[in-house]
């Protein structure tokens, strides 16, 4: 896997590897799209036929498998998409045109396509960490939890992915279907959102939204999408508020496995919203209160915020990477937090941010 690099990429910065002004065949209107075009037998090769030990997992838009490229050797994420309900060719290769654009830190890179037949696939880069989901929610006895700044982290990098997608990306594109397991990490711990942009995106005065495809995942779901069908870059804010909070708590957004006024996350957690002397109460405690007072303080109101049933007030993604963006920058004269346990434990776990005062302070206005 190529070396990290860090910062924001240009979003029209070509990548190597790629056959750049690809034009599409046997359409009206021919589309540039800046990935390569791979046939089906070839993907097929990359993945032994689809064999189902390559199987990564399967979700609403198809199922995606670990493949190696015959000619590069390069190890990819192949999704094959359910053709069940499938748009037209030309409709699809739109689609991957607008995604073959899009080049950030905190988005999974598409390296390619397939519009073979019936077939439609894309290529990714195959991340080695796996989702966030199997590091957090479904770690296993002698598997180590993720500790707060890795989390913290992991946070600011999906809302920098959504910043981007909102803000940067022409067209806009809403992702609609955020959660854990639509969040990958590399060997690093480095996020990247998947799952984003295979949707008709269209304009509503000044928001967009989309209403073609429906957000499948409950639990994740902001209200209004219950109420209008529709989703706005507002809905997402809530979603990420859901993402922060499994963050923070280490508990699933719906877990049935829990006594029936624990099951909805949020409906759990926001009563404590309401005094910081709670905030403890929610804190994953696989972390064994190795976490920032203050900046525990921080995220949980960012949290409360992005989870506002009104989606006027919720604050848009510009907003909530500036005051995350306070919650990762550790000081070089941090002291260890004053119930870490032990030294390992300080040197990961026990630090003090110096977060702003004055960011998302009022949880209740």
């Amino acid at each position: 896997m190529p070396e990290e690099k860090k910062g924001f990429q240009g979003g029209k910065k070509q990548r190597p590897g790629c056959n750049h002004n690809q034009k599409s065949h046997g359409n009206a209107h021919q589309v540039d799209i800046k990935a390569q075009n791979f046939t089906f037998r070839e993907l097929a090769a990359a993945t032994k036929n689809f064999r189902q030990e390559f199987l990564l997992g399967q979700g609403g838009l198809g199922r995606v498998y670990r493949g190696t490229l015959p000619k590069s050797g390069q190890v990819v994420a192949v999704k094959q998409l359910d053709r069940h309900g499938l748009q037209g060719n030309n409709e699809f290769l739109q689609e991957v045109s607008t995604l073959s654009l899009l080049h950030h830190d905190n988005l999974v890179k598409l390296i390619g396509y397939c519009a073979d037949g019936d077939q439609r696939l894309l290529v990714y880069d195959y991340l080695p960490g796996g989702t966030t989901e199997s590091h957090l929610l479904d770690i296993g006895q002698y598997q180590k939890p993720l500790n707060w700044i890795t989390r913290m982290r992991i946070a600011y990098g999906v809302a920098q992915g959504l910043e981007y997608l909102h803000d940067k990306a022409n067209p806009p594109i809403i992702h609609r279907d955020l959660k854990c397991s639509n969040v990958l990490l590399d060997e690093n711990f480095n996020p990247r959102l998947s799952d984003f942009g295979l949707a008709k995106l269209g304009h509503a005065g000044d928001k967009i939204h989309v209403s073609s495809r429906v957000m499948r995942t409950y639990g994740y779901c902001a209200p209004e999408y219950t109420e209008t069908g529709q989703l706005t870059a507002k809905s997402d804010v809530y979603s990420f508020g859901v993402v922060l909070l499994e963050l923070i708590t280490g508990r699933r957004a719906i877990d049935t496995t829990k006594p029936n006024a624990e099951q909805n996350l949020v409906s759990w957690a926001q009563p404590k919203f309401r005094s910081p002397k709670l905030f403890p109460e929610i804190v994953d405690p696989l972390l064994h209160e190795q976490f920032p007072e203050k900046a525990l303080n921080q995220v949980v109101a960012v949290a409360a915020m992005c989870l506002q049933e009104e989606a006027s007030v919720r604050p848009l993604m510009s907003d909530v990477v500036t005051a995350l963006g306070f919650l990762v920058e550790i000081p070089e004269d941090f002291p260890a937090h004053k119930k870490a346990r032990n030294s390992e434990a300080n040197s990961e776990h026990g630090y003090s941010l110096d977060v702003r005062e004055n960011s998302y302070s009022s949880v209740h206005e």
